[in-house]
C-alpha cells in the first residue's frame, strides 16, 4: 500500500543501494563455484582439449566456446569441488561466434549474472577466470581496452594475458557480472585477448538449437558403413569431402581411414584428390593394408612425393621406397594422387603424371584408404578405386587448342559474352590462370575472365535444372548450384545424396507409420530437435545463410534456405509442402490430402502459424497490412531468385562498398532463371562496365533496347550505351 501511495502522491521510492565493487580476491572466491573445467576426448578416449565454462542458469546451462567442446566429441564437465557432471545435450551453438551452451544433469547450480546490453567502457577493470595451460581455476585481472571489429563482429579487447585453457572463461566486472566470454588471444602480443560480448551469449541462450548428446556425437562423423578410422586423429565427413586434423595415435602421428569395400583383384588403380593445410605435413593414399600397421603409402611430404612401406608401429619398421620432387605437384592446391597396383610393380602418379615406379611385391593384397601423418590437416575428395581409372589431366591436343585460343583473346573490354562458351570447361580455367602468371600485364583481366568462365559454367548447370527451357525445376539441385557461386567447388550430387539419406533416416524413425500428421511430426523432430537446425540469430545477413550447402553443413540459415530443405525433405516423405513468400519472412505451407492447409515457420523450428499470426507478423515487419497475394504459393523459380536477391543485397554492403564481382555472378544467375528481368540486366550492365567488361556491358544494354520493354526510356539507354563505349569506368 505504501508503494501505491507514493506513486499517487507523485513521489519516488528511495534508490536501492548500489552493489559494492569487490576486490579481486573476494570476487574470485565469490564466483569460483560457478566456474567449471570443460574438456573433450579424442577418438581413443584420451583428453584432447581443455578449457573453461561457467554456469549461466541454475537448471544446468553452462556457457563456453564451441572449440572448447570439440565438434562431435564426448564432453566432460567438472565443478570446483571435483564433481563430474553428465552432459545431456548441446543446448545451443554458434560457429561464427565460437560460442556453445551445454546442458548438464544438475539443479540449483550457482549461476553468474549476465550484464545488460549497455556499452562497456574502455579502461573498466575486469577479472578473467579460467584454466590456462591446465592450471585449474586461475585468476587474472586487467582492463577492457575497448571494442574492436574482428571478422565483421564487435568484440571486447582485453589487456589481459590469455593462454590455452582460458577459452570459454567469463570476463567479469568487479561486481561479479559477466561482460563477455574469452574466445581468442592475440598473435601479436602476450597481454592481449578478445571476448564475445555477453549480449551475444544472451541471444544464444534465449533462442537455442538443442542437440541431444547422442546426436551431437554423430555431427560430421565418418560413415562407419563405408569407412573404418584407425589410430586416432579427427576424421570428419561433409558431403563430398573427407577432412582430417589432430595428431594420430600411431608413431609419427600416423592415422588411417580404410575403406570397407574390397578393392578389385590385381591389377587395379586407386586415386584421390588431396589438399594439405601445410606443405610440411603429409597425407595421401594407403593400399594393401592389413587393418593394422602394415600397408603401403603414397603421399606428398615436405614438397616431395613419397612411396613408403610400413611393416610395423615404429620408424624402424618403415621403409621409404622412393621420394622425388615433381614439377607437376601444386603446393597449396588440390592435387590428384593415383597408384596403379600391378603384380610386382607399383606406379605412382601426381596430377596424372608418373613420378615413381617401383618393383615391389612385399604385400600382395589388402585394403585401400587414406592416411595422414604428423599434425597435418588435410582435405580429400573424389576417392575412387577400379580396374582402370580415367585421367583427369587435359589432353595434349586440348591444351594446345586452348593455348592457341587464349593467345587470340582480345582485351577484356572487347570480349563478348558468347565466346565464353568456348572456355566453359574446367581445363580452360587452369589454362587462363597459367597465362595470367606468364603475362603480368594482363593478369588482372585474365583472372576476371576466369571468374566469368566459372560463372558461365555454373549458370549453364543452373539453366539445365531451373532455366526457362527446363522441363521441371529441380529446386534442390538449383539451390545447391547457386551455392557454387560462392567460390566453393562443392559436389552437388554428394549433397543431394546426403539429403536422400536424411529422408531415409526420417522414414526409419517413422517405424511404419504412414499418416501425413506422423510424417510431418517426424520431419520436425528430426530437423529441429534431433539435429538442431535453426534460424540464424547472430549474423542473419551472412552470405553463408543463403548457400544451401552451408545451411546443411552448419545447420543454420535464413527462412528461405531452411524452407528449401524442408520442402525437399517433405517431398521425399510424400508430403505436399509449398513455399509462401511473405514479405521479409519466407514460410511454407503443408497442403494435406484431407483437411486444411497449415502455414509453418521453418525459421522458428517448424512453428505452426495461423493466418492471423502471419498477418500480424507482416504488419510488424513492413508496417503495412497484409494483402491476399502475400499468401499465394510461389514458384520454384521465384524461390531461387529470392535467394539470389538476398545474396545481391549482401553484396551491396553499405560499410565496405559493393562487391561488383559478386554482383555480376549473382545477377548472371538471376538472368539465367528469368532472362526478361529489366532491373537485374541493367544492374549487371553497370557492374560489368565498372569492372572493365565494356563489350559485355554494352551487350546487356542492347538486349534491353531490342526488347523495348514498356516504361523504359530507350533514348536514355542508348545514351548510356554510348557512354559505356567511349568512357573508361573510374578506378575503384
Amino acid at each position: 500500500m505504501a508503494f501505491f501511495f507514493l506513486l499517487l502522491c507523485g513521489l519516488s521510492l528511495p534508490a536501492a543501494a548500489e552493489e559494492p565493487a569487490l576486490s579481486v580476491k573476494d570476487l574470485a572466491a565469490k564466483v569460483k563455484s560457478s566456474i567449471v573445467v570443460i574438456g573433450y576426448a579424442g577418438r581413443e578416449g584420451s583428453q584432447q582439449g581443455l578449457g573453461t565454462g561457467f554456469v549461466i542458469d541454475a537448471s544446468g546451462l553452462i556457457a563456453t566456446n564451441l572449440h572448447v567442446i570439440g565438434e562431435a566429441r564426448p564432453i566432460s564437465v567438472q565443478t570446483a569441488d571435483g564433481k563430474t557432471l553428465t552432459v545431456k545435450s548441446v543446448h545451443a551453438s554458434d560457429r561464427a561466434l565460437d560460442l556453445a551452451i551445454v546442458q548438464v544433469e544438475a539443479a540449483n547450480l550457482p549461476a553468474l549474472a549476465l550484464a545488460g546490453s549497455e556499452a562497456v567502457a574502455a579502461g573498466e577493470p575486469v577479472v578473467v577466470m579460467g584454466n590456462p595451460q591446465g592450471l585449474k581455476y586461475s585468476v587474472v585481472s586487467g582492463v577492457v581496452s575497448g571494442t574492436r571489429e574482428i571478422d565483421g563482429r564487435n568484440m571486447l579487447q582485453l589487456a589481459i594475458p590469455v593462454e590455452p585453457g582460458n577459452s570459454g572463461g567469463p570476463v567479469l566486472d568487479m561486481k561479479g557480472r559477466v561482460l563477455g566470454i574469452v574466445t581468442m588471444k592475440s598473435l601479436v602480443t602476450e597481454n592481449l585477448g578478445f571476448a564475445v560480448a555477453a549480449s551475444d551469449l544472451k541471444t544464444l541462450r534465449d533462442k537455442p538449437n538443442p542437440v541431444p548428446i547422442d546426436r551431437w556425437l554423430t555431427i560430421g562423423g565418418i560413415d562407419r558403413t563405408q569407412w573404418e578410422p584407425l589410430f586416432g586423429a579427427r576424421w570428419q565427413q561433409r558431403a563430398g569431402r573427407l577432412l582430417v586434423d589432430g595428431l594420430g595415435a600411431g608413431f609419427g602421428g600416423r592415422s588411417l581411414l580404410l575403406s570397407k569395400s574390397d578393392p578389385p583383384a590385381v591389377p587395379f588403380e586407386l586415386a584421390v584428390q588431396v589438399k594439405l593445410d601445410d606443405e610440411t605435413g603429409a597425407a595421401g593414399l594407403v593400399f594393401q593394408a592389413d587393418g593394422g600397421d602394415k600397408h603401403y603409402g603414397f603421399y606428398p611430404s615436405n614438397g616431395k612425393l613419397r612411396l613408403s612401406r610400413f611393416e610395423g608401429p615404429d620408424v624402424f619398421s618403415w621403409q621409404v621406397l622412393a621420394e622425388k620432387p615433381s614439377e607437376h605437384y601444386r603446393p597449396g592446391e588440390w592435387n590428384r594422387l593415383k597408384v596403379r597396383v600391378e603384380a610386382g610393380k607399383l606406379r605412382c602418379f601426381v596430377n596424372d603424371e608418373l613420378v615413381i615406379e617401383a618393383a615391389e611385391s612385399t604385400f600382395k593384397k589388402g585394403r585401400v584408404g587414406l592416411a595422414k601423418f604428423r599434425n597435418t590437416g588435410a582435405e580429400f575428395r573424389h576417392f575412387a578405386v577400379g580396374k582402370e581409372l580415367a585421367d583427369d589431366r587435359t589432353p595434349a591436343d586440348l591444351r594446345k587448342r586452348l593455348a592457341a585460343e587464349i593467345d587470340k583473346l582480345p582485351p577484356l573490354a572487347q570480349v563478348q559474352t558468347a565466346p565464353l562458351a568456348t572456355f566453359a570447361i574446367e581445363p580452360a580455367q587452369a589454362a587462363l590462370l597459367a597465362k595470367a602468371e606468364e603475362l603480368e600485364a594482363r593478369a588482372a583481366e585474365l583472372k576476371r575472365l576466369a571468374a566469368d568462365v566459372r560463372t558461365a559454367a555454373v549458370c549453364a548447370e543452373l539453366e539445365n535444372v531451373a532455366g526457362p527451357g527446363a522441363a521441371k525445376v529441380d529446386l534442390l539441385r538449383a539451390a545447391l548450384t547457386i551455392a557454387k557461386l560462392g567460390g566453393d567447388d562443392l559436389d552437388v550430387e554428394a549433397y543431394v545424396a546426403y539429403v536422400d539419406r536424411m529422408a531415409a533416416e526420417i522414414k526409419q524413425k517413422l517405424g511404419g507409420k504412414t499418416a501425413e500428421a506422423d510424417r510431418l511430426a517426424a520431419l520436425n523432430e528430426y530437423l529441429f530437435r534431433d539435429n538442431g537446425f535453426h534460424g540464424s540469430r547472430t549474423d542473419y545477413y551472412h552470405r553463408a545463410n543463403s548457400f544451401l550447402s552451408r545451411v546443411i553443413d552448419d545447420r543454420e540459415g535464413l527462412p528461405i534456405t531452411l524452407s528449401v530443405l524442408y520442402i525437399e525433405l517433405g517431398s521425399r516423405l510424400g508430403l505436399t509442402i509449398e513455399g509462401v513468400g511473405l514479405p521479409a519472412h519466407f514460410v511454407v505451407r503443408h497442403v494435406p490430402k484431407e483437411g486444411k492447409p497449415q502455414l509453418i515457420d521453418v525459421f522458428e523450428g517448424g512453428l505452426p502459424l495461423s493466418r492471423e499470426e502471419a498477418e500480424k507478423k507482416i504488419q510488424t515487419l513492413i508496417g503495412e497490412p497484409a494483402i491476399p497475394e502475400y499468401f499465394e504459393a510461389v514458384t520454384p523459380q521465384r524461390i531461387l531468385t529470392r535467394i539470389l536477391g538476398n545474396l545481391i543485397g549482401n553484396a551491396q554492403n553499405p560499410k565496405t562498398g559493393p562487391d561488383r564481382e559478386a554482383l555480376i555472378r549473382y545477377e548472371s544467375a538471376v538472368l539465367t532463371i528469368e532472362p526478361e528481368l529489366i532491373r537485374d540486366r541493367g544492374m549487371r550492365a553497370v557492374c560489368r562496365w565498372e569492372t572493365g567488361r565494356t563489350a559485355a556491358a554494352v551487350g546487356d544494354l542492347q538486349v534491353l533496347i531490342d526488347a523495348q520493354p514498356p516504361g523504359v526510356d530507350l533514348a536514355e539507354l542508348r545514351q548510356m550505351q554510348e557512354h559505356f563505349r567511349t568512357n573508361k569506368a573510374p578506378r575503384r
